[in-house]
């Protein structure tokens, strides 16, 4: 907590009960330092009117005494009408949220976290729950349990807000577990030495490592809090971005590149603004940056000049709609659906599975072959021959006819059979026909109307030709035996 909480004044703000004739000299020392700056001030208040016991201050290192009574206070009758209490809180949460979600939902997912309301709404709903009912309890019995468990309940809701908040922002990363159990960690860790008193007395020693920096001194706990600030700030402008993104592109099937589009500024827009809050969080003068953002613009110019491009292309493209998701496109040889725009690449996944990352730039730079920016429909054709002799004025109808038969052909325009070719082997045929949904597979298609050929060709007896080889055997030469 920051010092301020540490000291009698900020304390006496708190509470009305009386303090120990015996104060750490750490609170003189604190009172002649500047006046903390506004979020830690804000931080330190809430700190103290959440701190479990009002009338025991756990906002100072614990002496001996008053652990031993501590533990005797949890060894007292009353302490089982306070954990009974703070059961019945975390039951009623848990009731609570399960009517909310419905009875389809998982109940696990409510103590465990699975989904992201459960996991951030039950710790937050059962600390406001416990928070009540600390202060109706705090006149009537002396309280020690809530001492506890409002600050295991309070970390609980920092983890799981945090993890669920970055694992929305940054689906798939690998170093999102071990962001995870780092922040249990801190979280867990910062919770004990809160509960047994020791955590003023290491932020205390922490403000005693200073350095300057300009004409200012700092602290290691100045630069912790604003660092925990600052995570903080940006940890709330990626959930509102997600949020933003996830009910934009929810249930969308068109305008879908627009959308993202929005998303992507939203995005780019809040992380801005948080990144901003998070500087002046730390105490940074956002006026001294003017001169690093000219500096970052000339390296930008010069340095990033690709990188710069791709993400000026990925608005272009989303502006424009020249490329839209879902897609049938050809970029540099390989053929694929666009399944995502980003800012700085696009996704294009090909029938067989693979997918290619393309920089917008190409996009913008090169030539692209989009097979349904008017139409999505698309003309293919096939090969087929007969023997010579056929009687193809009878045969050619009734092959069309079998082709606009498979399912995946489109009636308009209607497939055709022409005679292309005269084959050394036959008759060549080419079968033209059109499909409307050319990223389920082209070759599939294909198959499916070449087998269509093969069953009418059968059924009708005409002759398919095949090229024929003839070996013949030459007798073997006698070689005299006189010969050299």
């Amino acid at each position: 907590m920051p010092r301020a909480a540490s000291c009698p004044a900020w304390r006496g703000a708190t509470t009305s009960a009386p303090w120990p004739a015996a104060w750490p000299r750490t609170c003189a020392r604190s009172l002649k330092t500047e006046p903390p700056s506004a979020p830690a001030a804000v931080s330190s208040l809430f700190a103290a009117a959440s701190s479990p016991l009002a009338a025991s201050s756990n906002t100072r290192p614990l002496t001996a005494e008053e652990l031993s009574h501590l533990l005797n206070q949890l060894q007292q009758p009353t302490a089982l009408a306070e954990l009974a209490v703070v059961l019945s809180c975390l039951g009623l949460a848990w009731l609570l949220i399960r009517f909310w979600r419905g009875k389809q939902a998982d109940p696990s997912s409510i103590w465990f976290g699975h989904h992201v309301v459960d996991g951030i709404l039950f710790p937050v709903l059962a600390l406001i729950l416990a928070l009540i009912a600390r202060r109706v309890m705090m006149d009537a019995v002396p309280l020690a349990v809530f001492r506890v468990a409002i600050p295991v309940l309070s970390s609980l809701a920092v983890i799981r807000l945090t993890v669920k908040v970055l694992g929305a922002a940054f689906p798939g990363s690998r170093a999102l577990r071990i962001v995870e159990r780092t922040v249990s960690w801190v979280a867990w860790m910062a919770t004990v030495l809160w509960v047994s008193g020791v955590l003023p007395l290491v932020l205390d020693e922490l403000d005693q490592i200073t350095w300057k920096i300009g004409g200012s001194q700092v602290s290691l706990r100045n630069v912790i809090e604003g660092s925990l600030s600052a995570i903080l700030v940006m940890i709330l402008s990626l959930s509102l971005s997600s949020a933003l993104e996830s009910r934009l592109l929810k249930g969308a099937t068109d305008n879908l590149s627009l959308r993202k589009m929005a998303a992507n500024i939203l995005r780019a827009l809040l992380l801005v603004v948080g990144l901003m809050l998070a500087l002046s969080a730390v105490g940074i003068d956002l006026t001294a940056l003017s001169v690093f953002g000219g500096a970052l613009g000339v390296g930008v110019g010069m340095g990033l000049q690709k990188l710069a491009a791709n993400y000026v292309s990925g608005f272009v493209i989303l502006a424009e709609r020249s490329l839209r998701i879902g897609d049938l496109v050809k970029v540099d040889n390989f053929e694929g659906v666009i399944t995502d725009i980003n800012t700085r690449f696009t996704v294009l996944r090909a029938a067989n599975g693979r997918e290619s990352i393309v920089p917008n730039e190409v996009l913008i730079t090169q030539r692209v072959e989009n097979a349904s920016l008017a139409d999505r429909s698309l003309s293919m054709t096939t090969v087929v021959q007969v023997a010579y002799g056929t009687d193809l004025p009878s045969v050619m109808p009734q092959l069309q006819a079998a082709v606009a038969a498979v399912p995946r052909v489109m009636s308009e325009p209607p497939p055709a059979v022409l005679l292309t070719n005269f084959a050394a082997d036959g008759l060549e045929l080419t079968v033209s026909f059109w499909i409307g949904d050319p990223e389920s597979g082209q070759l599939a298609a294909r198959s499916l109307v070449n087998l269509a050929l093969l069953a009418e060709l059968e059924r009708l007896g005409v002759e398919i030709p095949f090229p024929q080889r003839v070996l013949r055997q030459v007798p073997s030469l006698e070689v005299s035996s006189g010969a050299p």
